[in-house]
């Protein structure tokens, strides 16, 4: 303590000075003297300073804690807008995806209504993976009338048609894959072909040479082989090679279904014989 004391004492001094002087000064306010000795003016001269330096670090503290407050405040008010407009995001996708999904199944349906054919609309759950075949799953099977052999279609054309069938899911093989083939024609001018899968392409086979096919022609079902109705379209010429020898050309169709977005599909359905 007496370390501590002898450490301290000068400042300890002038502040007893300073509390004295000050109990003095307020002494002589209480009895009403009016005029201001010569030992007022010394303890006004001297604690001026330090009344101004107490008052402006008053000051400055009350600024601070006032800056500091409003920046809680403003923070709180931040992270609530952040959080507001997270959910207002997360519903402005979810909607929006509502909406595209709506398109498409109108799509389908004014396709149904067009065909005026007998259709269950089915969503496309899982794609093979591997990349030896070209097949998916829908979410409609046995017990919903689903049964081998049934063409897939959606509004821009033919998709495939079902090779497996459970009770509630479905395995459609899709055109575009090496063992399809599909009977077809050139609308144009209704030369015949079977359209075979080439990954993401189509061949058009057995189109004579001497036949006119011409880039930008669209190939249709011909409705032979009594899988998928006439006149669904099926793709659209994209490339077109004759040969100086042989008996057929080569027509190569890109399909007019963007299998990459396939998500929605209906199942033609057939009467039970």
């Amino acid at each position: 303590m007496l370390d501590l004391l002898r450490k301290y004492r000068t400042a300890l001094l002038a502040v007893t000075l300073v509390l004295a002087a000050l109990l003095l000064y307020s002494q002589n306010l209480r009895q009403g003297e009016e005029r201001t000795n010569l030992f007022e003016k010394l303890v006004l001269r001297v604690t001026a300073p330090l009344q101004i330096g107490v008052m402006t670090v008053c000051e400055t503290f009350s600024d601070w804690l006032g800056h500091y407050l409003w920046l809680v405040d403003t923070r709180k008010e931040n992270d609530r807008l952040l959080e507001e407009n997270r959910h207002l995001a997360a519903e402005l996708s979810r909607l929006r995806e509502v909406r595209l999904t709506n398109e498409r199944l109108q799509k389908l349906l004014d396709f149904r209504e067009q065909q005026a054919l007998s259709a269950l609309p089915a969503q496309v759950v899982t794609e093979d993976a591997t990349s030896w075949f070209r097949t998916v799953m829908i979410d409609k099977g046995r017990d919903d009338g689903v049964r081998e052999g049934m063409p897939v279609v959606v509004a821009e054309g033919v998709a495939g048609r079902i090779i497996r069938v459970a009770a509630r899911q479905s395995r459609v093989l899709l055109i575009t894959d090496a063992s399809s083939a599909i009977a077809t024609l050139v609308q144009r001018n209704r030369t015949r072909g079977v359209c075979r899968g080439r990954g993401d392409t189509l061949n058009f086979d057995f189109a004579l040479r001497e036949k006119d096919i011409e880039v930008g022609d669209l190939i249709i079902t011909s409705g032979n082989g009594g899988v998928f109705p006439k006149g669904l379209p099926v793709g659209t010429v994209v490339r077109v090679e004759r040969e100086e020898y042989g008996l057929f050309q080569v027509v190569e169709v890109m399909p007019t279904v963007d299998f990459s977005r396939l998500e929605e599909v209906l199942v033609l359905l057939k009467e039970e014989p």
